[in-house]
């Protein structure tokens, strides 16, 4: 089975994006600052952090604006070179931009959730389902994903779930995970051996952003009956990694 996840940022209505949107009020009570320019940079944040082209409709919901400011907001960006238009008429960066642009919404992730599950024929197989919180300490997508977190920001996705032993197998222990960390981002690869569940398998590779942030990973999973030997789990590491890579080259592209 592969699998798509994404550590997304907090949906409107909770505790973090309100406490952001205080935070930028704050700001917004300088006589020197300049609302629009700081909606203008988070559109460019949000962009970069999304893993698709968003329509204009969606970035006025997101940036709490009409309309008819976000869509001001949008052409300015669009006539400096920002962002440009698809041919379904939504926004995305434009080329060469991604080196420039803040990476602060990775700072709000909180959850690392499957957002995309292809199941596999086997009637005897690892399955998902779309909308799952995964442990960010038992899953080879939750490990991966907040491997290459800041260490605060990886802080906050383990309080976030918490660390629980699901098997006997799971690491919870902060320094053994810190070392299954420091692992992962160096073969920049995980794997999950039952430490979600017994009898089960699965190798995950993350997905670099184009600055080397990680925001989504992809992952097979499988029962480990399945699992031939070394070699067969090299294979599979491989295809993983290569399928990530294409993913992220894709994406820069879109």
């Amino acid at each position: 089975m592969l699998k798509t996840k994404t550590a997304r940022p907090a949906k409107a209505g909770t505790p973090n994006l309100v406490k952001a949107e205080t935070a930028n009020e704050a700001r917004g009570g300088d006589q020197y600052f300049s609302r629009a320019v700081g909606k203008a940079l988070e559109v460019l944040e949000f962009l970069q952090a999304e893993l698709k082209p968003l329509a204009m409709n969606e970035i006025a919901q997101r940036i709490q604006l009409s309309k008819t400011s976000a869509f001001r907001i949008l052409r300015t960006l669009e006539t400096l070179g920002c962002v440009v238009v698809d041919g379904r008429g939504q926004y995305v960066l434009a080329p060469g931009i991604h080196a420039v642009t803040p990476t602060q919404w990775l700072g709000k992730l909180h959850r690392v959730e499957v957002i995309a599950v292809v199941e596999s024929p086997h009637v005897i197989r690892m399955s998902n389902v779309v909308g799952h919180i995964l442990p960010p300490n038992a899953s080879s997508l939750g490990k991966a994903i907040t491997a290459f977190q800041a260490p605060e920001h990886r802080e906050r996705l383990l309080r976030s779930f918490g660390t629980y032993r699901f098997t006997k197998h799971t690491i919870t222990d902060r320094k053994d995970l810190n070392q299954e960390y420091e692992g992962i981002r160096v073969q920049k690869y995980a794997i999950d051996r039952e430490e979600c569940a017994y009898d089960g398998i699965c190798f995950c590779a993350p997905i670099f952003g184009p600055n080397g942030q990680v925001s989504a990973a992809i992952s097979s999973s499988m029962p480990k009956t399945r699992l031939r030997d070394a070699a067969h789990e090299e294979a599979i590491i491989a295809a993983v990694r290569d399928t990530a890579e294409q993913v992220a080259l894709d994406l820069k592209k879109a």
